[in-house]
């Protein structure tokens, strides 16, 4: 039987019997790789009423990502076992949804480093505001990158990490300094005024030996010890995988970093990541794309983030020792198929999950793991029972 067959069922035990060779999990959207777009920037939310809302963008050749990204919205009424897209919106791109006050947000670039906007949606996704100014919505104009990370209520803060894209070198990873945005939970969220933006750290050429190739896609976390953290995504070519510990000061004003003690070791780290804490546990929870000593053997020469078709739930007390709990899906074919920039929520005793998900569509494969052509959603049942 398929290892990722197995795996569909045993988080999905009500599922009918699907072939082994079918994606797993519930598919929220598809496109075909011929159309040279792909399925980029998963984000999910859930409305006060119970609702689900999932969000992706379209990247890729045949795309308007540099240009006037498209972003779609999409509901699920039952619990994300069907979804409907209920709307379209143009010059939304990397954007995380978050729920605030009732209201349903959008927070991201608009295109691949672009201005930074955020949009308001009343009705569930259905409609929102449309950025045109800084009363309302346009909130930092310039070269931005993100990817659809959490916006974390904190003491009376709402905290957005983002990364600059203006350099001083203009190439993928070091043209990113890392930086946060935080505004006062009562504030107007579309005025550009009610956002404070920190200092930037920017590429250090000498970090990691001469082997630091840049960081990104920062994580806000509240560590045990309140001492607040940026928590990055490394790039390097080393399979030993770390994360970047850049702390933020009280205020929010203030990012600060040790390159002596501030890589920690953690499988996974070349790729998006998404850290929560989980308060009825105790414990700090992550879905990472780890990779096995099979995989690494199979493909010696191959990049740390060329490994995507393994997806672990892994956790830790501390922030810096991290178990791994289970590996939720897993894939033979490391070149065509991942499962990677998960976007997930606590729900109960369960784990909701939005994955941008490349597979074999029946008719071909993927066109390689990162350009994607689904989003898939996932149900992790009873986390906190899953052994070690």
């Amino acid at each position: 039987m398929h290892k990722v067959f197995w795996l569909f069922i045993a988080f999905f035990p009500f599922s009918p019997v699907l072939k082994a060779q079918q994606v797993p999990g519930i598919v929220v959207a598809h496109v075909s790789a011929d159309e040279k777009q792909y399925i980029g920037s998963p984000s999910l939310a859930i409305l006060p009423n119970g609702d689900y809302v999932a969000s992706h963008d379209f990247f890729g050749p045949q795309s308007s990502e540099w240009q006037q990204a498209v972003t779609d919205i999409y509901l699920s009424k039952d619990q994300g076992k069907k979804w409907r897209k209920v709307s379209r919106l143009h010059g939304a791109f990397w954007s995380s949804l978050f729920v605030h006050k009732g209201d349903l947000y959008l927070l991201g670039p608009d295109r691949h480093h672009g201005t930074v906007m955020i949009r308001r949606s009343s009705d569930g996704g259905k409609t929102w505001t449309q950025p045109s100014t800084k009363e309302n919505g346009v909130i930092k104009t310039g070269e931005f990158h993100c990817a659809p990370m959490p916006v974390v209520n904190y003491q009376g803060k709402l905290w957005r990490p983002m990364e600059t894209a203006h350099g001083p070198i203009l190439t993928w990873g070091k043209r990113y300094g890392a930086m946060i945005m935080y505004a006062d939970e009562e504030a107007d969220l579309l005025n550009a005024k009610s956002w404070k933006i920190s200092n930037v750290l920017h590429y250090d050429s000498t970090y990691l030996d001469g082997k630091f190739g840049g960081w990104l896609e920062g994580n806000f976390v509240v560590g045990k010890n309140n001492q607040l953290w940026n928590i990055l995504r490394v790039d390097q070519s080393a399979k030993n995988e770390k994360a970047a510990f850049v702390k933020v000061s009280t205020d929010g004003s203030t990012l600060t970093f040790d390159p002596n003690t501030g890589f920690k070791d953690f499988p996974g780290g070349s790729k998006k990541f998404v850290i929560k804490y989980d308060e009825k546990s105790g414990y700090y929870y992550t879905l990472a794309n780890i990779i096995l000593d099979k995989y690494a053997q199979q493909f010696p020469k191959r990049y740390a983030s060329g490994f995507r078709n393994v997806l672990a739930l892994r956790k830790s007390k501390d922030l810096s020792h991290w178990e791994d709990v289970k590996i939720i899906l897993e894939h033979e074919d490391v070149e065509h198929v991942g499962f990677q920039y998960v976007d997930w929520l606590f729900e109960g005793q369960d784990l909701l999950v939005l994955s941008r998900t490349a597979f074999f569509d029946g008719k071909r494969k993927a066109q390689n793991n990162h350009d994607a052509n689904y989003l898939t959603f996932h149900r992790i049942t009873n986390f906190r029972d899953l052994q070690p």
